[in-house]
């Protein structure tokens, strides 16, 4: 199963808060807002100004902003601030493994890697962060409408 590690999902969730009115905003009230324990916030915007995605304003009204435009933002930025390169596979990314040399599967991993890759960086935080979320009885429905990409992601869940 490929699964984005909780900070990284931690991490979209913040830039995407910040990324709807582009303003100064404190760790404390990031965390209020998203129901995200306030140390966790905390380290996540410090990852994220050592990557350059979000500035920190020093002063009485300081705080975190983003660094650039939303538009100017691929998810794969974010991801890679988290979790470092994005690696399906051991051997996928920038490492390598014991079974290099024997490996049969290994150029097929690198490049369903680079598709994936290339597919989060045609995503940016502008896109995401107008995303729609729709109402279906139970199931509330996360729709990203990326068709100039050739994509249309939805993603459902039932809130619990």
């Amino acid at each position: 199963m490929l699964r984005l590690s909780k900070l990284a999902d931690y991490g979209t969730q913040v830039m995407t808060y910040m990324a709807r009115d582009q303003a100064v905003h404190s760790a404390s009230e990031v965390a209020a807002e998203l129901g995200i324990a306030a140390p966790t916030v905390s380290k996540i915007l410090k990852m994220l100004v050592r990557k350059n995605l979000v500035a920190s304003v020093m002063g009485a009204k300081g705080g975190y902003l983003l660094a650039r435009l939303p538009s100017e933002i691929s998810v794969a930025e974010i991801i890679d601030a988290m979790d470092g390169p994005i690696s399906i596979t051991e051997c996928s990314g920038t490492t390598t493994c014991e079974r290099e040399s024997t490996c049969t599967t290994r150029s097929n991993w690198q490049g369903i890697n680079h598709i994936i890759q290339d597919a989060l960086e045609k995503v940016n935080l502008a896109e995401i962060a107008i995303a729609r979320i729709s109402e279906r009885g139970e199931e509330r429905v996360f729709e990203v409408d990326l068709t100039e990409h050739g994509v249309l992601l939805a993603v459902g869940f039932i809130p619990g």
